[in-house]
């Protein structure tokens, strides 16, 4: 049993290594595809949310689905209610919004 330990911490500590890493390769794609003009800042994305629902980012995220970036943020507004939404990255469409309750 005490050989047992040592080997699964190292198992548990070489996957965290691995999910950090393949983080920070999605970050430096997201980073390039912004330099590159490709995709939009996030920061602007955030201040289109906040200003079309009114309230505060509390949660944003870049996702990739079938090729087509996205920005997915939850956004608590002014009237305490938690809405989420998915922004096209590339052109800053606003694609989907719905809050806790399914309502659109």
């Amino acid at each position: 049993m005490r050989r047992l330990l040592p080997c699964l911490l190292a198992a548990a500590v070489a996957c965290c290594g691995a999910a950090a890493a393949e983080d920070d390769h999605d970050q430096d794609r997201a980073r390039r595809a912004v330099e590159q003009g490709r995709m939009l800042p996030l920061r602007e994305i955030i201040a289109r949310a906040e200003s079309a629902f009114g309230g505060q980012v509390v949660e944003a995220e870049m996702e990739d689905k079938r090729g087509l970036p996205t920005y997915e943020i939850k956004i608590l507004t002014n009237a305490g209610r938690v809405v989420k939404v998915r922004y096209d990255a590339r052109t800053g469409a606003l694609l989907t919004s719905s809050d806790k309750d399914g309502q659109r």
